[in-house]
């Protein structure tokens, strides 16, 4: 597992490429898709840290939330300043905080 750093960028730069993946789904306890996290611009520093997460947790649990916040390393901060700016990692504080730990699928190109 990569030891993050205090810059997204270059954590970013250290996670395996997802030039493959479609999205990441977010499953509930029932298998209900909560959300999706496509590979398009915007959102793919997103998708590479949770691809990374499904591949080193299985799971989005509070200890993998809490390593992803330092992934996000600044954007995290500015997500704490600014609730609601950053959706996927707002997602993070939330499991950290207790609520339900979420399944994520990877969902390759077809």
């Amino acid at each position: 597992m990569i030891a993050p750093t205090a810059s997204f960028k270059d954590n970013l730069a250290l996670l395996p490429p997802i030039d493959g993946l479609s999205r990441i789904e977010l499953l509930d306890a029932t298998g209900t898709v909560l959300a999706r996290i496509e590979n398009q611009p915007g959102k793919q520093g997103s998708l590479a840290v949770y691809h990374y997460l499904a591949q080193m947790f299985g799971a989005l649990d509070a200890q993998a939330a809490t390593y992803a916040i330092a992934l996000f390393a600044e954007h995290s901060l500015d997500a704490k300043a600014r609730p609601g700016a950053h959706p996927n990692i707002d997602r993070l504080f939330e499991i950290t905080q207790g609520a339900p730990a979420q399944t994520l699928r990877v969902v390759a190109k077809a």
